[in-house]
């Protein structure tokens, strides 16, 4: 796979949008999002998190150019103050994916109609938590499995593991769910993977979450500007 396209989520998408998939002047983004902190020491409040935004229409030599990528960047301690900072784009990212947008074009000097749609977005599993509204740590961290997951607490540390709790999401017959030796000790795996939330539910879970998170923290300030890279 050179580029995107040749992936099945970007199939699957052009066959789920038939209509906006049919004209090629449609844009795919990709949003990245991660934080560090630019002077290498933890305990520091400082910290830096880039928004980019990725235009996947250009041939691969030229989608992952500096040039040819936007976004924003957030000082100080974001935590989940970034969704705060996200939310313009949010709106902007609605817009053009639910109602079509005027732009012009320069090389045939006339106007056309654009819509675009948000592919994917790319982090890691803690700035995942900080974009999305759900929670990283503790015993809901589990993203699949939610509030149906199996943690534990370790005996000495008091803090919530994970490990060996997902051999319920194998096949009925897979040879790990008997293995008592290399899992938990004397424990068969008979439980079934919690089921699948409708596409529904997942839109209300989100928007619900990303207006907790706006109320929480509207007294936060925050400073927005664009820039090229």
């Amino acid at each position: 796979m050179v580029h995107p396209s040749d992936g099945e989520a970007w199939k699957h998408f052009n066959s789920v949008h038939p209509h906006f998939s049919a004209k090629s002047r449609n844009v795919r983004l990709g949003l990245c999002v991660d934080g560090f902190n630019p002077f290498g020491s933890f305990a520091a409040s400082y910290s830096c998190w880039p928004v980019i935004l990725t235009v996947y229409n250009l041939p691969p030599r030229m989608c992952m150019r500096p040039e040819f990528m936007y976004g924003h960047t957030r000082s100080k301690h974001s935590g989940q103050n970034i969704v705060v900072c996200l939310r313009p784009l949010i709106d902007e990212l609605m817009q053009l994916w639910s109602s079509a947008t005027l732009t012009y074009d320069i090389s045939r000097k006339q106007n056309f109609v654009i819509r675009a749609a948000l592919m994917w977005t790319i982090n890691d599993f803690l700035a995942y938590g900080m974009v999305s509204g759900w929670s990283t740590h503790g015993k809901l961290a589990c993203p699949y499995c939610m509030e149906n997951n199996k943690a534990f607490t370790l005996t000495n540390e008091g803090k919530a593991s994970f490990f060996y709790c997902h051999r319920h999401l194998l096949p009925p017959n897979h040879r790990y769910r008997k293995n008592k030796n290399d899992f938990f000790v004397s424990r068969v795996e008979k439980d079934v993977a919690p089921p699948r939330l409708p596409v529904k539910n997942c839109l209300i879970s989100c928007q619900s979450t990303v207006t907790l998170c706006l109320v929480s923290n509207k007294k936060a300030e925050v400073s927005w500007f664009w820039f090229d890279l």
